[in-house]
Parts: C-alpha cells; sequence; structure tokens
C-alpha cells in the first residue's frame, strides 16, 4: 500500500480537531447549526494554516449523508465524508485557480453549477489560490458569487488576499487565518509522534515547531523527515544534524550581539544565516518581525498579547527589549525597511547588508532624542546650565566674556551638540549672533556693527529667527552686534 505522507495522514477531519483556528471553527459550527450558512466564504492567511482543510470539513459539515440536515459534527465515515477528505466527490470540486486562471474556466464552472448535485444537499466550489486568477475570469464570476443557486456554495482559499478584487471579497463572508502557535504545534507533533511509535527527547518538537514559522504543514513534513531517519526516537543531536537552527533565533543572536556593541559578532552571525541560503531580502523581512516584537514589548510591557512568543523565549526577549528606547527600535524599523527596498535592486547588497548591521552594533552609543528633548527641558528649568543648538551653516552663538572676547559655539551635529567650554562656564550676558563660524578669539571692531546702528527692519528679521530667539530666551541673553565677514578686505556690511 502507498505510503501516506504525515500532513494527509494526520489532516484535521472535524471543526473539534482544527488546531490554532478554533474561533473560525467555532463561527462555522454556530453557522451550520443555526441554517446561517452563506454561499460564499474566502479563507485567507498563509501557508500550512488549515484553509483548504477547514473548507473540506464545512464541505462534509453541509453534504454529511449520516444526518438529516447539515450537520457540525459530520460522521467522517459514509461515503461522502470519505470522498471529500480524499478530494474525490463528485458534488464537492476543488479547483486550483494557478491551473485554471482564463475566462474559459469560469464559464464552464458557471454551466456546471445550473446543474443539481448528483446525491448530496449541496455543490460546493473549493478555489484554492483564487487570487491566481485572470481579471477576466474574476470578472465572469462575479454574478454568479453573488446570486448562485441554492443548492451552490463557494469557498474561496488564498494566501495574498490582496490580489483579490474588492468585488469579490465583498460577495464573501472573510476569514482570516492566523499563524499558528508554536506551544500548539510542538504539542500536536508529540501526539503524532507518538502515534507512529516513536519517542522524542524533550525540545525537539518545540525546535520543529519554531522551524516550521507556524505552518502545521511545514512541521509535519519536518517530522517526516526526521522519522524516515530515525523512526524509533528523535533527539536534538539528530535534529541538528538534520536541520539549522531556528532562523529567528539566530537573528535574534544576532540582535543581541548588536546590543553588546559587538560588530565582529554581529558580522559572523549575519555571515552563518545569509551562509545557510536566506536570500538577503528574507533576512530583512524576518529581522523586522523580530525588532517589531522588541519594539512592541518595549512599549506595550512583558505581558502584551500582541506579541506572539514561545513562552520559554518571551523573557530572552524582554530582557533584550529593555536595552535600546523605544525610538530607536522605530528607528531600526526604518533603517532595515530601507534595507530590504535597497538590497532587491542593488549589486552590492551583500555589502550594503554589513553596513547597516554594523550601524546598528553602535547604536548604543547613540543619544536617543527623548534623552534629547530631556536635556532641553532640564536647561529650561536651570538658567545656570549653558546649552545651545544650531545648524550647522547656519547662524550661531558667541559670548562676551569679561574681556571682551567671543567664544564661539560648535554646529548641531546629526550626532548631538558640542558646546565649547567657555560657553558653559559663562554668566548670562550679552550674546553675539553670527551668520557664520567665527575665526577670531577677539572680534575687531571694523568687522561688527552695533545693534543700535542697524535698521529697524534688519533688527527685526535677525530677532525673527527661530534659532536666535531660543538662544536669546535660553541664556537671557541681548543682541549686541550683527556681524558678517569683511568684503574686498576693508568695508563691513550690516544685515
Amino acid at each position: 500500500m502507498a505510503y501516506t505522507v504525515l500532513a494527509r495522514k494526520y489532516r484535521s477531519r472535524t471543526f473539534n480537531e482544527v488546531i490554532g483556528q478554533e474561533p473560525i471553527a467555532t463561527t462555522l459550527v454556530n453557522a451550520v447549526r443555526s441554517g446561517r450558512i452563506h454561499h460564499g466564504y474566502l479563507f485567507t492567511g498563509a501557508r500550512g494554516v488549515g484553509k483548504t482543510s477547514m473548507a473540506r470539513i464545512l464541505a462534509k459539515a453541509l453534504n454529511c449523508l449520516a444526518a438529516a440536515e447539515p450537520t457540525p459534527d459530520p460522521c467522517c465515515k459514509c461515503d461522502a465524508c470519505v470522498a471529500i477528505a480524499e478530494g474525490q466527490d463528485l458534488d464537492v470540486i476543488e479547483i486550483d485557480a494557478a491551473s485554471h486562471t482564463g475566462v474559459d474556466n469560469i464559464r464552464e464552472l458557471r454551466s456546471n453549477a445550473a446543474f443539481r448535485p448528483a446525491r448530496s444537499r449541496y455543490k460546493v466550489y473549493i478555489i484554492d489560490e483564487v487570487h491566481m486568477l485572470s481579471t477576466g475570469a474574476f470578472n465572469a464570476l462575479l454574478k454568479t458569487l453573488e446570486e448562485p443557486p441554492e443548492h451552490v456554495k463557494f469557498i474561496l482559499a488564498t494566501t495574498e488576499v490582496q490580489k483579490v478584487p474588492a468585488t469579490i471579497q465583498s460577495r464573501c463572508q472573510r476569514f482570516n487565518f492566523r499563524n499558528i502557535p508554536p506551544e500548539a504545534v510542538a504539542r500536536r507533533l508529540a501526539e503524532i509522534a507518538h502515534a507512529e511509535g516513536a519517542s522524542v527527547e524533550p525540545g525537539v518538537c518545540d525546535r520543529v515547531a519554531r522551524l516550521a514559522a507556524g505552518s502545521m504543514r511545514d512541521a509535519l513534513s519536518i517530522l517526516d523527515q526526521l522519522l524516515s531517519v530515525s523512526p524509533q526516537k528523535l533527539t536534538l543531536s539528530l535534529l541538528d544534524e538534520l536541520l539549522p537552527p531556528a532562523h529567528d533565533e539566530e537573528v535574534f543572536k544576532l540582535l543581541q550581539h548588536a546590543a553588546g556593541g559587538e560588530v565582529a559578532a554581529v558580522l559572523g552571525a549575519a555571515e552563518r544565516i545569509l551562509g545557510a541560503g536566506r536570500s538577503l531580502e528574507v533576512f530583512c523581512n524576518d529581522a523586522i518581525e523580530i525588532v517589531r516584537n522588541l519594539m512592541l514589548l518595549r512599549a506595550c510591557g512583558p505581558d502584551t498579547p500582541l506579541v506572539d512568543l514561545p513562552s520559554a523565549a518571551r523573557p530572552e526577549y524582554v530582557r533584550l527589549a529593555q536595552q535600546y528606547p523605544l525610538s530607536q527600535y522605530v528607528q531600526m524599523i526604518a533603517m532595515l525597511e530601507e534595507l530590504r527596498r535597497n538590497v532587491r535592486y542593488s549589486a552590492a547588497g551583500r555589502a550594503l547588508v554589513d553596513a547597516v548591521l554594523a550601524r546598528l552594533a553602535h547604536m548604543r552609543r547613540w543619544a536617543a532624542i527623548e534623552d534629547v528633548v530631556a536635556e532641553l527641558a532640564a536647561a529650561d528649568e536651570s538658567p545656570g546650565e549653558k546649552k545651545k543648538r544650531s545648524e550647522p551653516g547656519t547662524a550661531q552663538v558667541g559670548v562676551a566674556l569679561e574681556d571682551d572676547a567671543v567664544a564661539t559655539a560648535t554646529p548641531l551635529t546629526a550626532e548631538g551638540a558640542v558646546v565649547s567650554p567657555e560657553l558653559l562656564e559663562a554668566e548670562p550676558g550679552e550674546f553675539a549672533v553670527t551668520s557664520e563660524a567665527s575665526r577670531y578669539a577677539e572680534v575687531p571692531d571694523e568687522l561688527t556693527m552695533r545693534a543700535d546702528r542697524v535698521s529697524g527692519r534688519e533688527r527685526a528679521e535677525v530677532l525673527g529667527d527661530p534659532l536666535v530667539s531660543r538662544v536669546m530666551e535660553l541664556f537671557d541673553g541681548e543682541l549686541v552686534y550683527i556681524e558678517r565677514p569683511l568684503r574686498h578686505g576693508s568695508q563691513a556690511e550690516a544685515g
């Protein structure tokens, strides 16, 4: 007898056996029980999360021959239930939209839908990967999907719902299938391994569940592979020999090295991840997802339900989430998303990845925006603190000291403000506003125009500058003079 793979052998047969999609199963059970069965359903979600299985279970619930009417508990033994489970029932037609994309295919479907089912209550059309239909095929399906014969039900399944036209979505009841939690996958794997007569070391099922990334079918395929090598006992050493570490674990370790400022370790971790066959774009996507989880833990607390993590891994994520302020997690996501877009078209994608990872490893040295704001607020409250902000190439500030020398502050850069010691030690008093960095320890009289000798329009223009007004307010200053460099070596121009 031909071997049946685990993904087919242990496919869910009833609503009660569905793993990870209990809310959807409950909704459909109540709909069947109350007789409120819609004529069109749209199942969306990632691969291997149970869309086709749920469609077959719903078809069995509608057509089970052991019940006099649709039942939420199909017998799974009658001819109709057995044929539906195998995908061979005459009245439950499964269509692969990827190979039936044209208008002619949909026209044939519409013609056949007019005929009543051969032996069942309903003729059920399960259209898998419906997003692959052409625009003309979608348009041909619209009218039939909106007002089908009373004996016809449609169940559409897709992994890319954004490609399904809104006119199709509006004619269906939509159910979003979530990725199956790792704990639920691990429990199911342990049950199946025991049913297959194999003993499993602790941690094996958890590791396989993390590798499957929420897909039960992927998890069962991995388990099938392990049982082919060792049918009696599954160990962690066997897992290490056959399978790579879970990708999210590797990316998480990379971010831990980045939090410690270990540039070499970060680049080494990236080499191992990318050397295992991951594309640059997939690596960026995975890194963005993990940084998002860290951001949510930082913003919403360690017990937030917004983060779907195994209970054993959550403490490590919580500890790492505390290593950066919230604003830097936001910045990380922006950097990684920009990197993801760039590597798609760049011939130097690996160099771009290494450069961004090196920046991530140095982020602990960057001043967070909330810290800068706090310092500015503290400066407002404490007049004794002498701080200022300026932009390169814009006006700067000088302080008239007792010996009439002027100390000029260094411009504010993206890395933070650097202020000369003289400026910090100066007492509040008179201030000079210059249009570019002063190169002089003392300001010669011929380079300046006294403020009282400048026109009112020019004075108002200078005082109206946001930077000047901010500095005047911060230091309780007074406009003393306005300076511009000499032109033709002899004449100063006020302005």
